[in-house]
């Protein structure tokens, strides 16, 4: 199978604030040596790391640094990671929105790319006029735009509006279109951002379901990012997690989710507890929390045993109600069951200016399917305020003789709801 796309040695550095060396003598020269002697920037500096979190320490930053990967003909690749890791960057310069600061990159074929709501639209054509317009900068002849304008607009659904203004469109409509000419170029190459996560959820199943025949059925190539791992993992058959504009692991998809999911979590089996709650209301305190007895980020339960007991101990400043609400996840986020004694039940406990000890035994229903899940704790006051919160720090790992599949928990079932 030949290779659709190489990225060799790629970096991106942008510069913070001014965009201009400052001097116009030094933009004639830099524009003279990159632009047409095509030599490296002389005034390229050493940046900072990008990382958004933390103030910058130099003026200069990557966006993305020494990306080396291949895609072959025909791959479905996720590109996730978190918000700034550097994944629509490296999906402009494949698209040839912006240029690399070094390397080069190979691509073979035509691209088809998705990158913004709109791109390339004008607010005052209509509909039928920007898949035209849209079509021409996409690289469609006008022939073959008009062979398959019927089944663009159909596919889009906005039919009722195509001699509209854009400029009256949702952005949802406008995604669907734009959504639909990308779709219908035939590229050899798709690129899609997370645009999708504008539309509604019938279009994102259409769009998915257009992105597979795509790739499956016509052998195309495609490079998908989006935060939504469910619509990862349906979609892709391997990926490429990217960490502050740096690949952190390429593998296959699951592979991929599990470890971004475990470094969103910062949770492994030799992590503690200590210090995972964020705190909302500053009249509490948490000095301690325990999972089965242990402070462990891992929980393993091995049938029968399908009991979690968790402990949470810390200081209340005040007169307040307290309760722990439980959500167990799926390994890609998806919302699997939430356990909240106080909110169905009413059991939850007074505590004032004292030591507070919250203890809940839950018993997980028999029918939960073997495998991972990731485990939220929230303090609440049920349907009042959340004194303290946590983001998925503590992995489940179930086996034995469970159900394989797993069944839904009925409302009410020892103080689950099930998520539909």
């Amino acid at each position: 199978m030949s290779t659709a796309i190489e990225f060799n040695n790629i970096s991106k550095q942008y510069r913070l604030g001014l965009v201009s060396t400052k001097t116009l003598s030094h933009d004639l020269n830099r524009w003279w040596q990159t632009a047409i002697l095509h030599k490296e920037d002389p005034y390229l500096k050493i940046g900072s790391v990008n990382d958004r979190s933390k103030a910058a320490d130099s003026e200069y930053v990557w966006a993305l640094k020494d990306i080396d990967f291949k895609v072959e003909q025909g791959d479905v690749v996720g590109i996730i990671g978190k918000n700034g890791a550097g994944k629509s960057t490296l999906l402009k310069l494949l698209s040839r929105v912006t240029g690399p600061t070094t390397g080069t990159i190979k691509a073979k074929g035509r691209i088809g790319s998705l990158l913004e709501v709109g791109t390339g639209f004008h607010p005052e054509m209509t509909g039928r006029e920007n898949i035209y317009m849209n079509g021409a900068i996409l690289g469609m002849t006008k022939a073959e735009i008009t062979r398959k304008l019927d089944e663009i607009v159909d596919f889009s659904g906005c039919e009722r509006y195509i001699d509209t203004p854009v400029k009256r469109y949702s952005s949802g409509m406008m995604v669907r279109l734009g959504f639909a000419v990308a779709a219908h170029l035939d590229p050899e190459i798709l690129v899609v951002d997370e645009v999708l996560a504008v539309g509604d959820a019938e279009f994102q199943k259409k769009a998915i379901g257009k992105m597979q025949d795509v790739a499956q059925g016509e052998g195309r190539t495609v490079l998908f990012v989006s935060h939504n791992m469910a619509s990862v993992r349906a979609l892709c058959t391997s990926g490429m997690l990217l960490e502050k504009g740096q690949i952190a692991f390429v593998g296959s998809i699951g592979e991929t989710i599990d470890r971004y999911i475990l470094n969103s979590n910062g949770s492994n089996e030799g992590d503690t507890l200590n210090g995972i709650f964020r705190i909302r209301n500053h009249e509490i305190e948490i000095t301690s929390v325990r999972v089965n007895g242990s402070n462990s980020t891992f929980c393993e339960l091995v049938f029968p045993n399908k009991t979690i007991e968790l402990d949470v101990e810390g200081f209340i400043h005040g007169s307040h109600c307290l309760d722990l609400e439980t959500t167990f996840h799926d390994k890609s986020g998806v919302l699997y069951a939430r356990h909240a004694d106080g909110l169905f039940t009413g059991n939850y406990e007074h505590f004032s200016e004292e030591k507070f000890h919250l203890h809940r035994v839950i018993q997980l229903p028999q029918g939960i399917a073997n495998g991972e899940y990731c485990i939220n704790i929230d303090i609440t006051h049920p349907q009042v305020q959340t004194f303290a919160y946590t983001r998925f720090p503590i992995r489940m790992s179930v086996s034995g003789n469970f159900t394989a599949n797993g069944f839904s928990i009925n409302q009410g079932f020892y103080g689950f709801q099930c998520i539909e």
